[in-house]
Formats: structure tokens, C-alpha cells, sequence
């Protein structure tokens, strides 16, 4: 399998080519990918390797840190992501969509569409790939050591020596998401809606959540 760019999606990753579009400045970026090739694991379970997408109107989120890292598969190998972990997090509009392998079928779930019940979280941690949306952050910290970061809940800790960032509060805005894991300790799915979705009358495959 291989990236828009031709190289490998997983196995010999190319760690020079490999960026993390975070809302943080080109040297942070850097720092994050040296700290995946050192270390700390993303999850506590290992990962099917698929990507899947996470869209939200915004993300509030109290206790938030980042370090690189990478997850890894069934059969060993290694796919880099940058850990980013929330104390608590709220996510208005939430949907999580995912394609199935060989199949033109996307299942989709959506929660917290409803005025003043957003999806909420604890404890989350997720391994992401790429992310962009309109971000600001609160009291933040770009440089401190992964071993020391306590903001972002129990299990967002890097390896002493690597490269981290912590604030106390971080929104995002439209937000857009690709990621290959997520964990936390509580999640709650308000006005919970999952669906399969299969091609149109026209042949096209569904849409994911962008």
C-alpha cells in the first residue's frame, strides 16, 4: 500500500518525509518526528493498520498534550503518529466514518448534533496522521520533555528525552482528522447514530465524514 506521494503507508517508513499538520511552528513539527522514531506507543492494543476519519464543528478540550509516537500492527510493523491526549474533550457535531477494505461501504457514526449535548471524553488519547482546523491554545508549552507532560491525561506521557507540547486548554474549530487508534477512559456518544452506507443508485461510493 502507498501514499499519495509513492512511498510505503507502512514497514519502511520514511521518518525525513513524514510531517504533522498540528498548529505548531516547522522546528515543533521536526521535534515530533524525531520523538516517533524513538518511541512511545500511541495505544495500549495493537492496530488493525486501517485509517479512519473523525470530523467535528469543534473540539473543546481541558489538558492537552502531544508527543510523536507510532502504533503497531498484528505482524509488526510500525506506523508513525503524533499522540495527542485530552484530559476531558467536548465535540459538537462529532462524526467517525471508516471504509471497509475491498468494499465501496463506509460505516459512519455521528453524535452530539443536538444543541448543548456534545460527545464527551475522558482520558483520550488518539494516534493521528493528519489534522487541521482553526486552533488556539491556552497556556501552552512547545519543547517540554514527553516524560514530564501531565496535562493531557493519565496515559498522553512520552519517553524522557523526546520532544513535547502541553497547554491547558486548546479549541479547534473544523475540525478534520485522520487517525489509526483512539482510546480514553470514558466516551460518552450523545443522540448516538451508526449506519451503514452503500453506493447510490448511481454507482458512487458513499461519502465519509470529508
Amino acid at each position: 500500500m502507498k501514499d499519495a506521494q509513492g512511498d510505503p503507508a507502512y514497514g519502511r517508513t520514511n521518518w525525513r518525509r513524514f510531517a504533522v499538520a498540528a498548529a505548531v511552528p516547522a522546528a515543533a513539527a521536526g521535534a515530533l518526528v524525531f520523538g516517533m522514531a524513538n518511541g512511545a506507543f500511541a495505544a495500549s492494543f495493537t492496530v488493525s493498520g486501517q485509517a479512519f476519519k473523525i470530523s467535528a464543528d469543534r473540539l473543546e478540550g481541558n489538558g492537552f498534550a502531544q508527543y510523536g509516537g507510532h502504533d503497531d500492527t498484528v505482524n509488526g510493523k510500525q506506523i508513525p503518529v503524533a499522540v495527542s491526549g485530552i484530559a476531558s474533550a467536548e465535540l459538537y457535531n462529532l462524526c467517525q466514518s471508516v471504509k471497509t477494505p475491498g468494499l465501496p461501504v463506509v460505516l459512519t457514526i455521528r453524535a452530539g448534533r443536538e444543541a448543548g449535548k456534545p460527545a464527551k471524553a475522558t482520558d483520550l488519547v488518539i494516534g493521528v496522521s493528519e489534522l487541521s482546523g482553526e486552533a488556539k491554545f491556552t497556556d501552552i508549552n512547545i519543547g517540554q520533555d514527553a516524560s514530564t507532560l501531565g496535562l493531557g491525561g493519565k496515559a498522553a506521557k512520552g519517553k524522557p528525552g523526546d520532544f513535547g507540547q502541553e497547554a491547558k486548554h486548546v479549541t479547534i474549530t473544523d475540525l478534520r482528522q485522520t487517525a489509526v487508534s483512539t482510546t480514553a477512559g470514558t466516551f460518552t456518544l450523545s443522540g448516538l447514530n451508526m449506519k451503514v452506507n452503500l453506493p447510490g443508485a448511481d454507482g458512487k461510493p458513499p461519502a465519509e465524514c470529508f
